[in-house]
């Protein structure tokens, strides 16, 4: 078995633990990786979602070693077998659990700030990470969830050795993973995507979660409404386009094709539909005249089609049923760059980017302050090292997110919808009232 990232492996073990749905459950992610897959189970149970904080304790000369975890409110698990083995002095063992326990402080606030750990008195706590290896960290947060109050604590991960109900002993009253190979070396080895999560997309699950736990449903928000034509002026020309606001919307996003015509792609279209079941207004507006459109220089005029996308957001901020929300970007192919170039100047809440040529912004790259999501077909391979040179020189927080298997239009079965998916988290997120 074998999972294409986090997110698919996090659904495909949610639905495992589908008897949970309905009792009084958090679910507890160890950061980082841990964290997406945890949010996907939080989602599937309808249950809140937290972060319990572990971090292994490195063999000082051999750091990937865990010679055993330590966890918030002093917990600590050690592996006397490597200890032995390796003959590290108590001194040693001191020195490397006291860094950690300042990186375990520094990390609970950057990923809680302000906000209370969830209450795990008499609940059930499910512990999630994105696979077990040696079972130090895992038991630590086992131990973890025990110490504050839970009744039942269950650690539930994708993948794990064989062996690993052994590695666990006691710690946790059940263990679920959905793969337990017999040729397991590492966790790595059963993902497409395994790269590394970073703090911020930690902190965004967790943002996101606690959203959803107080709008549980955007969509009952209201309708997405009735798209309605506008036409957007931008110096001497008038560009065509299509704004629908749903009710209560918390943002809008003005999107940039790179052939210019955004109201009429598919594609766009597609994603639109699904930011507004997410509660966030669109314009797809044409960032070319049909005339201007017929020269294909154009489309690779970046400061053109910035300049049209920045008269869009202008006009978005003056227009009474969008002057108050926060305005997001989503650009394609050389409209990426284009809605780049012009996020230097227009400040919006957010930048996506499918399969775009963020190189093309050159030298406003590092100017861009706006989060910034770049969205790459997996089976896109010259597009993907573009986007990995432009992200870079990105200075602004950002991400880059591959499909697997996706080409450069996103035509192969089910990638569009990650590509929309992908979008709405990032827009939901980043143009929220708080980020206004």
């Amino acid at each position: 078995m074998r999972f294409p990232h986090r997110l698919e492996a996090g659904r495909r073990l949610g639905a495992r633990l589908e008897h949970l749905r309905g009792q009084d459950v958090v679910v507890l992610g160890l950061p980082r990786g841990g964290v997406p897959v945890a949010a996907e189970v939080a989602a599937a149970l309808d249950a809140p979602l937290d972060v319990c904080l572990v971090r292994k304790l490195g063999v000082p000369y051999q750091p990937e070693l865990a010679m055993g975890a330590i966890g918030e409110d002093g917990v600590r698990v050690l592996n006397a077998d490597v200890l032995r083995g390796t003959g590290v002095r108590d001194e040693e063992l001191a020195r490397v659990e006291e860094r950690e326990r300042r990186v375990l402080a520094e990390r609970a606030e950057r990923y809680r700030g302000a906000c209370p750990s969830v209450p795990l008195a008499g609940r059930t706590a499910v512990v999630v990470d994105d696979g077990v290896a040696t079972g130090s960290t895992a038991r630590a947060a086992c131990q973890v969830a025990r110490a504050r109050g839970a009744a039942r604590v269950v650690l539930a991960v994708p993948v794990a050795p064989r062996d690993f109900a052994h590695r666990l002993g006691g710690d946790a009253d059940d263990l679920v993973s959905l793969h337990t190979p017999w040729d397991f070396a590492a966790v790595g080895q059963f993902y497409d995507d395994f790269a590394q999560t970073e703090d911020a997309e930690v902190t965004a699950c967790l943002r996101r979660a606690r959203r959803r736990r107080t709008n549980p449903a955007p969509e009952a928000a209201g309708p997405a409404g009735t798209a309605r034509e506008v036409t957007v002026p931008a110096g001497a020309v008038r560009l065509g386009g299509s704004l629908a606001v749903p009710e209560g919307a918390t943002g809008v996003v003005a999107f940039a094709h790179g052939s210019g015509s955004s109201r009429h792609s598919p594609r766009n279209r597609h994603v639109a539909e699904g930011l507004h079941r997410a509660g966030l207004g669109t314009l797809l507006f044409d960032l070319l005249t049909d005339a201007e459109a017929q020269e294909r220089d154009n489309v690779f005029d970046i400061p053109l089609l910035a300049g049209r996308l920045l008269a869009a957001t202008r006009w978005l901020r003056a227009e009474p049923e969008t002057s108050g929300l926060a305005v997001g970007y989503f650009g394609a192919s050389t409209g990426a760059a284009a809605a780049l170039w012009a996020a230097a100047e227009g400040h919006p809440a957010a930048v996506v980017s499918r399969g775009g040529r963020p190189d093309l912004a050159g030298s406003r790259l590092p100017e861009v302050t706006a989060p910034t999501l770049l969205i790459v077909g997996g089976a896109d391979p010259l597009v993907l090292d573009l986007n990995r040179a432009a992200r870079a020189r990105l200075r602004c927080e950002n991400r880059l997110e591959t499909v697997p298997g996706a080409t450069h239009l996103f035509e192969e079965p089910g990638t569009l919808e990650r590509v929309t998916d992908l979008a709405r988290d990032w827009f939901t997120d980043h143009l929220a009232p708080a980020h206004v």
